[in-house]
């Protein structure tokens, strides 16, 4: 039964990356990567409603849910979540997967899919265009890599205990940082997203996690680098998330360059769609989704034969 899941743990040098597990162990192997600040727990309605023959492994990247906080002293670069899912591929000796991502998973997907193109079969973007495109200005680039240093050892200053919430305080908290998300949504999250101590909750993430460092590419890079993409690909934007062309303001074109890019040059093997929904369609809504991603995962790749 889908609804039912084990947890994983995988070691790595500094601890442990979490992860849960539903389906049967010889199925289609799919791995499924959180967004920012997220867990594997982004996952646990759309998860149920899709292909049983498949294997679902959805992980927390290291700084979040289950796994354990890289250590100290260590930013959070971008590199460092395309290592922890080579670390994932190689701890369940998987050789070739389908990999599914949302929002900064879907950005650690695409870039895993660049970096091992052998090892990706297809790949499904949610709520992700499967890149971090470069800031235009030399300055807002050179600015941005200056506050990831400077975030990291004010943090470290400050050497702050994380402050305890009632569940009522984290989840309100957690709503109000993601206005896409439901209650209901939230509080999915929220069971593997913090730890219940005598003072109250306590979210899990690692404080450093807002200061990563990106890996960033120009809209003519992406392009160069989808077209080396074998595999299948399927996009789902939703109609109030954050990626629709007509919604975004001007400093965005770049998002509107690339969707341009997807469906001039790109279509014989990437598939856009636009669905009803906000940035976490796939948790509030899944029904929305669940059809298309099945779908996708059962047809066959006649691509990667030719």
């Amino acid at each position: 039964i889908l609804g039912m899941f084990l947890e994983l743990k995988f070691p790595v040098p500094w601890g442990h990356v979490a992860a849960k597990a539903w389906g049967p162990s010889e199925g289609h192997p799919v791995l499924c990567l959180h967004g920012w600040l997220d867990n594997a727990n982004t996952f646990d309605t759309l998860i149920p409603l899709l292909p049983r023959d498949c294997y679902y492994v959805a992980m927390d990247f290291s700084g979040h849910g289950l796994s354990s906080h890289r250590p100290a002293g260590s930013p959070y670069h971008f590199l460092d979540y395309v290592s922890d899912v080579r670390r994932v591929a190689a701890a369940l000796q998987w050789r070739r997967f389908t990999l599914m991502g949302h929002s900064m998973g879907g950005a650690v997907a695409g870039m895993f899919c660049f970096l091992y193109p052998e090892m990706v079969d297809k790949l499904i973007l949610l709520e992700n265009l499967g890149f971090l495109l470069a800031p235009e200005d030399t300055e807002a680039w050179l600015k941005s890599k200056r506050v990831v240093i400077d975030r990291l050892l004010s943090l470290e200053a400050k050497q702050q205990t994380p402050k305890a919430r009632s569940p009522k305080a984290a989840l309100q908290r957690l709503l109000e940082a993601n206005r896409h998300l439901t209650a209901e949504g939230g509080a999915i999250l929220l069971q593997r997203g913090a730890t219940e101590t005598p003072a109250g909750l306590v979210y899990n993430r690692d404080m450093r996690v807002r200061t990563q460092s990106r890996e960033y590419f120009t809209v003519e890079q992406c392009v160069k680098l989808l077209q080396k993409i074998q595999d299948r690909v399927l996009i789902i934007v939703a109609q109030d998330g954050l990626l629709v062309p007509h919604k975004l303001d001007t400093r965005n074109h770049f998002v509107k360059a690339l969707r341009e890019a997807f469906e001039s040059t790109l279509k014989e093997h990437i598939q856009l769609v636009e669905v009803p929904g906000s940035h976490f369609v796939h948790l509030n809504e899944p029904e929305v989704v669940s059809g298309i991603i099945s779908n996708f995962l059962t047809v066959q790749n006649t691509r990667a034969r030719l």
